[in-house]
């Protein structure tokens, strides 16, 4: 199809994207309608006849290993290398909390981090006394200098580095694979936030010089809240032992005998809530294979580039995200504006669904392969015309007066 008739068909499968300007995957995803209803036909399943029975648990064994394909098709990775996890969040403490840390040990990170990166790490520090070096790369848009920070920092021997692929804050795209490798000859281990990352660029995780890479299932995967993924490389996997375990982490569920799985199945430690497992799934598989990756990632980076080189060109409006390394985020300021005043006043105006970010006290769009040159215009014009204004000279918004029967203003 060409590209107007496919995103019209798309949007019209996915409608959330009727209800304003969807510019806030990086928090959430709009959910397909096929992913619904394949997890409403489930809850409906277990209401009707339980989820006790025999066959059930085989049905749960068997979803959850086409969630791992699902997921690893997504990653460019062999299905065994997927753990299921509830979030990001979930994925990060896992494979942090498997090193084996002791008091005075050193992690370097970055200060654009988000605490469900770098939440672990605090803990740790407060438990045992590690050592968090958070080194200063800018706005993570120089590879270059971004690369010699890392370097710089790990002439210090350090038990991990921990960081983002895509950044939170500024949407610059860092360059992980060269700081993987600096970190294995330092004798390092590298732990990868995905969450800005996975679905929305073009990740071959095997590539990446990394141990672990934990995956959200709620943002540019589509699926819904409460479901992740961690792929952990197959070597490191077997070397170390995961925090936490249950009856799902052995190849070999016997008290007397167990055995940890050989990959990172032993990450695993819970069983998760079925009608989620099979809507992530759905989610991956609809957009492999329904959408096409190549497709929805070329789209929404060239959406996304567009779109800050727009925002960029309006008088007033400073933009933070590296125009030159960037993914599928744009973060910005418009002079005069508060961000959370902003956020507000743009939604009221061009009925957009954004996000402000408190420690830059800026706005940030995620642009996805939804979105539409038309929309994205109209979010600009909203932000041109913010930018000529304050929040005190701006000309008041349009209302729309209700009338009853009798003509009185409804109420």
């Amino acid at each position: 199809m060409a590209d107007p008739e496919k995103v019209a068909a798309i949007r019209a499968l996915m409608p959330a994207t009727g209800a304003g300007i969807y510019l806030n995957a990086g928090s959430a995803g709009p959910i397909p309608a096929e992913s619904q209803r394949a997890m409403d036909e489930q809850a409906a399943h277990e209401l009707a006849v339980g989820r006790a029975s025999g066959d059930q648990f085989a049905m749960v064994l068997e979803r959850q290993a086409e969630l791992r394909a699902a997921i690893a098709a997504v990653l460019v990775a062999d299905p065994d290398d997927i753990a299921i996890t509830h979030s990001t969040t979930d994925g990060m403490n896992l494979a942090i909390n498997a090193l084996p840390w002791r008091s005075g040990d050193r992690v370097i990170t970055t200060r654009h981090e988000h605490l469900g990166g770098v939440g672990p790490l605090l803990a740790l520090r407060e438990r045992l006394g590690i050592e968090i070096e958070f080194v200063d790369i800018g706005d993570g848009g120089d590879d270059e200098a971004t690369l010699a920070a890392f370097e710089t920092a790990l002439r210090r021997p350090a038990r991990a580095v921990v960081l983002s692929h895509v950044l939170w804050t500024t949407g610059a795209v860092l360059p992980i694979a060269r700081i993987g490798l600096a970190a294995r000859a330092a004798g390092a281990v590298t732990i990868v936030d995905a969450a800005q990352a996975a679905g929305a660029i073009r990740v071959a995780v095997e590539d990446l010089n990394v141990e672990a890479y934990a995956v959200p299932g709620q943002k540019w995967l589509l699926g819904p809240e409460g479901m992740g993924a961690l792929w952990v490389q197959r070597d490191w996997a077997r070397s170390v032992v995961p925090a936490s375990a249950g009856y799902i982490s052995f190849e070999k569920p016997d008290p007397q005998g167990a055995v940890l799985w050989p990959h990172a199945r032993r990450f695993e430690f819970g069983f998760f809530h079925r009608p989620s497992l099979i809507g992530l799934a759905r989610s991956c598989g609809w957009l492999s294979m329904y959408v096409g990756l190549p497709w929805s990632q070329e789209r929404a980076a060239r959406l996304a580039r567009a779109a800050a080189d727009r925002l960029a060109g309006i008088e007033g409006v400073e933009l933070l995200t590296p125009r030159g390394n960037m993914a599928t985020l744009v973060t910005f300021r418009i002079a005069g504006w508060p961000a959370a005043t902003a956020v507000a006043e743009l939604g009221a105006r061009t009925f957009a669904i954004i996000r402000d970010l408190p420690s830059l006290d800026a706005l940030r769009i995620s642009v996805g392969f939804w979105n539409t040159e038309d929309e994205l215009e109209r979010f600009a014009e909203g932000v041109a015309l913010l930018a000529a204004h304050t929040p005190e000279s701006i000309p008041p918004r349009r209302t729309l007066a209700m009338l009853g029967a009798d003509d009185s203003p409804f109420r």
